[in-house]
């Protein structure tokens, strides 16, 4: 019998400086990803990279891939003051928790 192993799975959402632009993706290493958003290939046409989107303010916790994915693709979808929403909810001051993760 064959025991399904446990896996980490993150989706999450960045914004630039000022916090006028949200970016949402998934990962599944999430301290990675950041790393990688902070610092992008020189002369990089991503879009994370174009806006200065690195500092994290919103992300979840999920154990499969395939939930993880469906969840990224609804925020997604949600208009700008959904996911504001979203972030006030699980971080009201909009506070980097890039160096907490």
């Amino acid at each position: 019998m064959k025991i399904p192993a446990k896996h980490n799975y993150y989706v999450y959402m960045l914004t630039n400086k000022n916090k006028t632009v949200l970016y949402v993706g998934v990962t599944e290493n999430l301290k990675q990803r950041l790393f990688f958003h902070a610092n992008p290939e020189p002369f990089s046409k991503a879009f994370t990279a174009k806006y200065k989107v690195k500092y994290l303010i919103y992300y979840e916790h999920f154990t499969n891939i395939e939930t993880a994915i469906n969840r990224e693709k609804q925020i997604k979808k949600y208009r700008r003051e959904k996911k504001e929403t979203l972030i006030n909810t699980f971080n009201p001051e909009w506070r980097f928790l890039n160096d907490e993760i």
